[in-house]
């Protein structure tokens, strides 16, 4: 009868160890994030770009809203590189790509039609959770002057331990190939 009384116990809790860890609420990026130049890995296009970026990420139950304001390094003529003054490069994470903020359904894809030029196109994006990183990723295909074209957008957000750095990996592969970037953020 203690043996049973015991087994009982050692289950119950076990059953409420669990039942905790499985309640772990994911990671919440939400913050303002600055951009540490010194200890990001980014392409050479966006070293000979990037003054300095903000990332500002809203995160609910639901989604993920990702808004990045990329101050430019204005070159010799006066105008910036890459962009629009104070523009968010928009590229999930900044740096070129789709303008605005971005935002993500937590845990899903949904695909909506976007104006790019004159044409609308099925954009597909969407988000996973790999354990505590959350993966979100942008892609779509449409048909421009020179034939087809490809465009997909993934990356990687990861909360240092001490939840004040932010790392995000952007992949981006498109006309002009594929390109991998590092990006380590500070809480703001």
């Amino acid at each position: 009868m203690k043996k049973n009384f015991v087994l009982a116990a050692a289950l119950t809790v076990l059953a409420m160890a669990f039942a905790v860890s499985a309640q772990k609420a994911p990671a919440d990026f939400s913050g303002k994030w600055n951009l540490d130049l010194a200890k990001s890995k980014l392409t050479d296009r966006e070293k000979s770009s990037i003054e300095s970026q903000t990332v500002t990420i809203t995160q609910t139950a639901a989604d993920i809203k990702i808004e990045t304001d990329t101050k430019r390094i204005a070159p010799a003529g006066g105008a910036p590189a890459g962009g629009p003054p104070g523009g968010g490069g928009g590229r999930m994470g900044g740096g070129g790509g789709a303008q605005g903020p971005q935002t993500f359904a937590l845990g899903k894809e949904t695909t909506t039609d976007q104006q790019m030029g004159q044409n609308s196109v099925p954009v597909t994006a969407g988000s996973k959770w790999e354990g505590s990183k959350l993966v979100t990723s942008r892609s779509f295909t449409m048909n421009g002057p020179n034939g087809e074209m490809k465009s997909s957008t993934k990356q990687t957000l990861e909360l240092g331990a001490d939840g004040k750095s932010l790392t995000i990996t952007v992949e981006s592969s498109g006309m002009q190939g594929t390109t991998t970037s590092t990006r380590v953020y500070t809480k703001g």
